[in-house]
């Protein structure tokens, strides 16, 4: 996960895309690309029977250019950061600061590409991808993009109940200062913990637990396990959530229904 924070202070939660990922989509793109091209160079074969030499090659080139940089760079402009095998692979081409692409990143990517993907068979790009945290290529570090996966799957709501012999503790204590990204962790290591090992899961929640207890206040109870106490705070926490939203639509719902009573002075 990458965490990006916006010019207007808002933090972004985004997954740069797998080698894998990136090198299927890619292979897509430029199969498509290539089946146009030939199709065009077969169809300009039967076109220049007339034409002169320099001016066969000429435009053989000219199509070529087309096919390969042209028209990817476009639709990647066009179609902010996508492509038709990113859209199979559910993946997004964005920014370092997680905004859309314009035509100069495109194009940057697009004659990189020419250099790393076709001629060396992509080996560079493999080569520089991992040895980035982004998974970026050389056209991505001088374009200033990376890959973002967009696609997600599906994800069943998670059911955290709270403890019994906690919940006195739980609806007194202050779970406020923790941050989304440590609560989101404990709530990822909830859904994960009954396929662990005993072993992993113990040393885990330990881990966890060591993290959360400086943002809590009042400690919990002596002696409480550390899972008991990861599954009190991401059960309170999300409690308080919910009563909150809930809050906040009941209020918006009253503003509306009084501004529909006042009355119409045209």
């Amino acid at each position: 996960m990458s965490t990006i924070i916006t010019g207007e202070a808002v933090v972004l939660h985004l997954r740069p895309a797998s080698f894998v990922l990136r090198a299927v989509g890619c292979i897509i793109d430029y199969t498509v690309y290539a089946i146009g091209l030939i199709g065009s160079l077969i169809l300009l074969d039967r076109l220049l029977s007339g034409f002169d030499a320099a001016a066969a090659r000429a435009l053989v080139i000219g199509v070529v250019v087309l096919w390969l940089v042209a028209i990817p760079t476009a639709v990647e402009t066009l179609a902010h950061g996508k492509s038709l095998g990113r859209l199979v692979m559910g993946l997004r081409i964005v920014r370092d600061d997680g905004g859309s692409i314009r035509f100069r990143h495109a194009f940057i990517r697009t004659m990189l590409a020419l250099l790393e993907i076709l001629s060396l068979f992509g080996s560079l790009a493999l080569i520089v991808s991992f040895s980035n945290e982004r998974g970026k290529r050389l056209g991505d570090m001088l374009a200033g993009t990376y890959s973002m996966r967009e696609r997600r799957g599906k994800v069943t709501p998670l059911a955290v109940p709270l403890p019994t012999q906690l919940r006195p503790w739980a609806e007194l204590a202050d779970v406020g200062r923790i941050p989304d990204v440590l609560a989101g962790r404990a709530a990822r290591y909830i859904r994960q913990a009954p396929s662990m090992a005993p072993a992993s899961r113990e040393r885990v929640a330990i881990e966890l637990a060591n993290d959360l207890l400086p943002l809590v206040s009042p400690a919990p109870p002596p002696g409480c396990p550390p899972e008991q106490f990861l599954l009190a705070v991401v059960a309170e926490r999300r409690e308080r959530d919910y009563r909150r939203l809930s809050a906040t639509a009941t209020r918006q719902q009253q503003v509306r229904e009084r501004i529909h009573r006042l009355p119409y002075e045209g």
